[in-house]
């Protein structure tokens, strides 16, 4: 690959290196060096109970307990990281991946499982927790996301120079959905309207099973020059640096000065679902190189070596992991199969009449059921 494809690192932010050791960068340390003893602390426990959760969930499904699972093992520094860096104003609009990054915004990761168990298509509060619901449709909820953004600026939500009012929007999604016309409309309307929004790719380098170097001969990244949007591309197994960038990025987006765009250049180091295979399109050496750029081991490596990884926090982060992947397994296999009327529940915010005649039908057409079997 020439060094200006798309898994090229010329200019690619790092505040750690894949060993642990500290890098200093003329614009994000500065935004790194927000981050005190506890705070990392505190993404490291992040990623580790994610991961813990991840792994939870992929071993429910092979026990048959969920019909499809989607990792995100080897992404946790990039949605931890982007994640810590929002604010109580900001609105996510993740795709199907971002598992770490509704932890960092307070959504209970169990219940994440309810909708790779087929019972509901969402089961948080998007408001309650400014993150909107799981994206299926790759790349569609790009547009969403611009939208949402427009209308926060012009309800007053941006550039007032006031913490507590200022926010903006983030976007999640992953490099095959840049190939989508969704995500390219979404970052022109973005531009020429100035909307507060991060367009945050984390490049895994894979969609599904189609390598990165076959969808773009160039970084993703510079796909924003092309609509006139600013972009940067960062590290992402380097849990700071995203978090550095991200918070950058929201800046600019809050500020009022429009739209960024943001690649993680990270790995996805399982499959892409429970129902892929990737040993069909990729080697065991290239696995092997990245699981030496683990995202977690990354950032232990830095703390240990400062002292600041004790062996109690340890422990009692991994009992917490532990107490979460029980309480996972616990939880999922008590769930029983819904009312099949709840199907028709939430589909518009308000009533409406043609939904509210097919549950009707429906109503009826089970009873009819009930109704022959009485007969026979």
């Amino acid at each position: 690959m020439s060094a200006s494809g798309p898994l090229s690192t010329d200019g690619l932010v790092q505040v750690l290196t894949h060993t642990g050791q500290p890098v200093d960068h003329p614009t994000f340390s500065a935004y790194a060096a927000q981050l005190g003893a506890e705070e990392l602390r505190e993404m490291w426990r992040d990623m580790m109970l994610v991961r813990a959760f991840d792994n939870e969930a992929t071993s429910l499904q092979r026990q048959g307990e969920l019909g499809l699972w989607v990792q995100s093992l080897g992404q946790e520094a990039a949605q931890v990281g982007s994640g810590r860096a929002l604010n109580g104003n900001d609105f996510v609009f993740p795709s199907y991946r971002e598992h770490g990054v509704a932890y960092t915004r307070g959504v209970d990761l169990v219940e994440v499982l309810r909708i790779f168990r087929g019972l509901q298509h969402g089961a948080w509060d998007p408001q309650a927790h400014n993150f909107h619901l799981y994206t299926l449709v790759i790349g569609s909820h790009a547009l969403h996301a611009t939208g949402y953004a427009m209308a926060m600026s012009r309800d007053g939500m941006v550039g007032n120079g006031d913490a507590d009012k200022d926010g903006a929007v983030v976007a999640y999604f992953g490099d095959g959905a840049t190939s989508q016309g969704d995500v390219s409309e979404a970052l022109t309307f973005a531009t020429v309207y100035d909307a507060p929004v991060v367009f945050f790719c984390q490049n895994n380098q894979y969609a599904i099973s189609e390598s990165v170097i076959r969808q773009s001969r160039v970084p993703i990244a510079e796909r924003a020059r092309g609509v006139g949007m600013p972009s940067v591309r960062v590290d992402g197994n380097d849990v700071i640096a995203c978090y550095a960038v991200t918070q950058w990025a929201l800046d600019h987006a809050r500020s009022g000065q429009g739209p960024v765009f943001v690649e993680a250049l990270t790995y996805r180091m399982g499959a892409h679902t429970t129902s892929d295979d990737p040993t069909r399109y990729r080697d065991r050496a290239e696995e092997d190189y990245w699981s030496e750029r683990d995202p977690i081991a990354r950032l232990d490596a830095y703390l240990t070596a400062r002292g600041e990884l004790s062996d109690d926090y340890r422990e009692s982060v991994a009992a917490e992991a532990k107490a979460l992947g029980e309480r996972t397994r616990t939880t999922v296999r008590s769930w029983e199969r819904p009312d099949l009327l709840t199907m028709f529940d939430d589909v518009y915010a308000l009533p409406h009449s043609g939904v509210e005649a097919e549950r009707a039908w429906f109503e009826r057409y089970q009873r009819s059921f009930d109704l022959q079997g009485a007969a026979q």
